[in-house]
């Protein structure tokens, strides 16, 4: 079952986020478990932005987080944030395709 990660960070460094962000990607390459990733940002929240991380599975997840990569990439995160990170761990139970 598809698994989606919401990372919800507040930050005025968004640039440097992005960079450590390319490092992540750089550094996985052939290792990550993540399919697919997005980041947005809130219109409603300044300087807040949300990354929705894709993957497989739960498992998939939880093996991504192991990587030495995640953990380096989440500790440089925080640190660029104004507050901690806050992960919002989802089971996607249904997609509805409404382009048609």
């Amino acid at each position: 079952m598809t698994f989606i990660q919401i990372i919800d960070v507040t930050t005025t460094k968004i640039d440097a986020v992005h960079e450590i962000v390319d490092e992540w990607v750089a550094k996985t390459q052939g290792t990550r478990k993540a399919h697919r990733a997005t980041l947005t940002q809130d219109r409603d929240r300044p300087n807040t932005y949300l990354q929705i991380v894709e993957f497989p599975s739960h498992e998939a997840a939880m093996s991504n987080s192991e990587l030495p990569e995640t953990g380096e990439f989440a500790q440089k995160l925080a640190a660029l944030c104004e507050t901690p990170p806050t992960f919002h761990n989802l089971e996607v139970r249904q997609v509805f395709d409404l382009s048609r």
